[in-house]
């Protein structure tokens, strides 16, 4: 009897062992708060070459990036930019002015160099972000034991991928928005003014 009962708690502790192991091989290894999988930011640009004149832009030009915009469907977050080497006020009106249809400036910086063009050439450039969160969802961690106190593989992949989805400018995801000081202080205060108000005005 005693033979037969070590070998049964010598299997118990064997099977309790390699199970323990495989365990240990699905686990989380991230003991951190933060996700693994945090929103990725890509970057894309698109080009139209157009001709200039001496006087600015073209009426025939101004429509093919006027149809331009309308087809790429040119919207907010995008960025435009010119590179016009003969730096005529007129084609950067004329091009700040189709884009101010759209609610958007015109960016002193291009991201694609001038390259190729000549006088009587101008570049319009448009740089569109997109945001993602790869590798989501992720239940590469089969298992729920967490010797490490680590976080699960897939923890946080939905809030971030919707937050990818939805934002309105990805850029945002990068760099905040700047403002003036002014801006800061009507933002911050506002809700407290509104307050006052709906209480008659007491502090």
């Amino acid at each position: 009897m005693r033979a037969n009962t070590s070998r049964i708690i010598a299997s118990a502790a064997a099977l309790s062992l390699s199970c323990g192991l495989a365990a240990c091989g699905g686990m989380s290894t991230n003991p951190t708060m933060y996700s693994a999988h945090q929103p990725v930011v890509e970057r894309s640009s698109m080009v139209l070459d157009v001709a200039t004149s001496a006087d600015g832009l073209p009426v025939a030009e101004q429509r093919r990036i006027a149809d331009w915009f309308e087809t790429v469907d040119l919207r907010y977050g995008d960025r435009v930019s010119l590179s016009d080497p003969r730096g005529n006020a007129n084609t950067r009106e004329a091009v700040a002015r189709l884009a101010g249809r759209y609610g958007l400036l015109v960016s002193d910086e291009s991201p694609v160099d001038a390259t190729g063009l000549v006088p009587g050439q101008a570049r319009v450039v448009i740089v569109r972000s997109r945001a993602s969160v790869p590798g989501c969802p992720d239940w590469s961690a089969a298992s729920d034991a967490t010797l490490t106190n680590g976080l699960s593989s897939n923890y946080g992949c939905a809030t971030n991928a919707n937050m990818a989805a939805m934002i309105a400018n990805p850029e945002d995801l990068i760099e905040g928005q700047k403002g003036s000081p002014d801006t800061y202080i009507n933002t911050s205060t506002a809700p407290i003014i509104a307050y006052g108000q709906d209480n008659g005005g007491g502090n």
